[in-house]
């Protein structure tokens, strides 16, 4: 069964598919599962190898967490999307610890960190994949650092609200100024300052609904 589930699937994602082993698929494929996490949950801490996690519906949110509890979101999954730093077995270069909760309700298939990392040892071409998957992953994360050490917050919100918009296809963001100063390593009041200053511009509507942009000429100025 699981062979049967997972084996297109990964046929599709994994170039290096067709050329490991057979019983190094089977491997992978019995060592594989489905799992739907509910809204909110952690689901992996920085502390253990969670296994390889491809997002099949819903959004995961990658973060890291500092010792006074501030944390910084670094980038969010969406369906067909992989992470790899969950698989610190994997990945042994990779040594700072990385947050992920479910955002929203979703479904995920997870392969075993440790069966996942033996049968790369055996295929170098799949230790290649998994390298290549994370420093992919970590030019999100420099544009995280460089929006929060060099830009402005008026220029980091107006690039915020212009990715959500187009992420999720609507002019109205449905996320609360905590989520949003979450999101962007800010804090509540100071996202909610500049908000209020967007609506005083008319640039934004501020509302129970969320935040609607109504001038996308002038929020992509911002954005220079």
């Amino acid at each position: 069964m699981p062979q049967t589930i997972f084996e297109p699937v990964y046929r599709e994602i994994f170039p290096f598919w067709d050329r490991i082993p057979e019983k190094d698929r089977e491997d992978i494929c019995q060592h594989s599962h489905v799992v739907t996490y509910p809204k909110g949950t952690n689901i992996h801490d920085g502390n253990e190898c969670s296994g390889v996690i491809l997002v099949r519906s819903g959004c995961l949110r990658l973060y890291m967490m500092s010792e006074e509890g501030k944390d910084i979101t670094l980038y969010r999954l969406q369906k067909g999307d992989m992470c790899m730093l969950s698989a610190s077995c994997v990945l042994e270069a990779i040594t700072f610890d990385v947050l992920i909760d479910a955002e929203e309700e979703s479904e995920c298939y997870v392969i075993s960190g440790p069966v996942f990392a033996a049968v790369s040892e055996r295929n170098p071409d799949i230790r290649i994949f998994a390298l290549e998957a994370a420093v992919g992953r970590f030019s999100d994360v420099m544009w995280v650092m460089q929006q929060i050490l060099f830009m402005s917050m008026d220029k980091r919100l107006a690039i915020f609200l212009s990715d959500e918009a187009a992420r999720t296809g609507s002019d109205t963001i449905t996320l609360t100024h905590g989520q949003i100063a979450r999101y962007m390593g800010s804090a509540r009041e100071v996202v909610s300052r500049m908000l209020k200053y967007f609506s005083n511009e008319k640039i934004v509507e501020v509302s129970r609904g969320g935040i609607r942009i109504l001038d996308k000429k002038r929020l992509r100025k911002l954005i220079g």
